[in-house]
């Protein structure tokens, strides 16, 4: 089971990077693009009017995906912005508490914003809504993107709810125990 959620936690974050990868290569084509209609006015010939339809509404829905499935993966190596200031100045048991109270309400709100999120999906994809650019992008891809990663988010909380209880310890503990000695050296 282990193996399996960090391949899930690996795949979310490869297709993060992918998208943002496909954001770098649009905007790169589309600057090259001008560069080249540049050049050609410069000499005296005609533009060629080289450009991307839709490349900001495209380029916004990439970068939605990307941060949606980069949720879960941020979460496992401690990245997320958390109050460790708070936590390292409690007990033990009372930190492991919180943290367990914490990963419940932080997985019972995810799957609740997990829920909606599908079924906007859902909704969006039986009525074939599309959006308004001049590329008609069907709107339940970019939402698809942002349930698969919330929910993926919903999977990693819930997985570090078990672990604290096991465990008494976040996997992410070591890392932010490392950045805080880090520091302090």
């Amino acid at each position: 089971m282990r193996k399996a959620l960090d391949t899930l936690y690996g795949a979310a974050l490869w297709l993060s990077a992918l998208c943002l990868v496909a954001i770098a290569l649009m905007v790169g084509l589309q600057l090259a693009g001008r560069l080249i209609d540049g050049t050609l006015a410069l000499i005296g010939r005609q533009p060629e009017g080289i450009i991307i339809l839709s490349l900001a509404e495209i380029a916004g829905y990439l970068l939605a995906a990307a941060s949606f499935f980069a949720l879960a993966p941020t979460l496992k190596s401690g990245a997320h912005i958390r109050v460790t200031m708070l936590l390292s100045g409690l007990s033990e048991s009372m930190r492991r508490w919180l943290e367990i109270w914490a990963f419940a309400a932080s997985a019972t709100f995810s799957a609740y914003i997990t829920w909606n999120v599908g079924s906007f999906t859902y909704y969006s994809w039986r009525f074939n809504e599309v959006s308004s650019g001049l590329i008609p992008v069907p709107l339940a891809l970019p939402q698809a993107a942002m349930a698969a990663g919330i929910f993926i988010l919903t999977v990693a909380l819930l997985d570090e709810l078990v672990i604290v209880v096991r465990r008494g310890h976040p996997t992410f503990r070591k890392a932010e125990e490392a950045l805080t000695l880090g520091k302090e050296g």
